[in-house]
């Protein structure tokens, strides 16, 4: 049983990387700077916020794979092996450094952009960001310490 239902995280943190990386890639067409633009190199390439974006989220994607390969560990019976203190480890630092990333944006937007246009949403949806990533990191420290102590 404790297989199957790993095996279904599994499915989960790989779908809901899809789902994200999908969401990232059509963003841009929709609104902001890049709602006019007429070619995809204007959109993607003479952006560099949304540059810095998209690399802010490779520490989200190492943190879903590291997830995923937990949840493999965890499915097998390793939760307290080496492997699986690991994963969390590189979830947590990878939590905290979005969240790092995340707050230099909003640092930014709100220096920058502040009176030019409405930054509430943004910066809303930037706050629950850092909150969010700032509860993964930990708890992941948390089991981590378990999973060392248990070793």
């Amino acid at each position: 049983m404790q297989r199957a239902a790993m095996l279904c995280l599994q499915v989960v943190i790989v779908a809901l990387g899809i789902g994200l990386l999908i969401v990232l890639l059509y963003e841009p067409h929709l609104e902001g700077v890049n709602a006019n633009a007429t070619s995809l190199y204007d959109i993607y390439f003479d952006d560099p916020f949304l540059a810095y974006v998209y690399v802010s989220f490779i520490a989200v994607f190492v943190g879903l794979y590291s997830a995923f390969r937990l949840a493999g560990y965890v499915g097998r019976g390793n939760m307290c092996s080496p492997e699986s203190v690991h994963a969390l480890r590189r979830i947590r630092n990878c939590a905290l450094l979005f969240a790092g990333f995340i707050s230099v944006a909003l640092a930014y937007v709100v220096l920058a952009i502040r009176g030019e246009d409405d930054i509430a949403g943004g910066v809303a949806i930037g706050l629950f960001l850092i909150v969010t990533s700032l509860v993964i990191a930990g708890v992941s420290a948390k089991l981590e310490r378990k999973a060392r102590k248990n070793a």
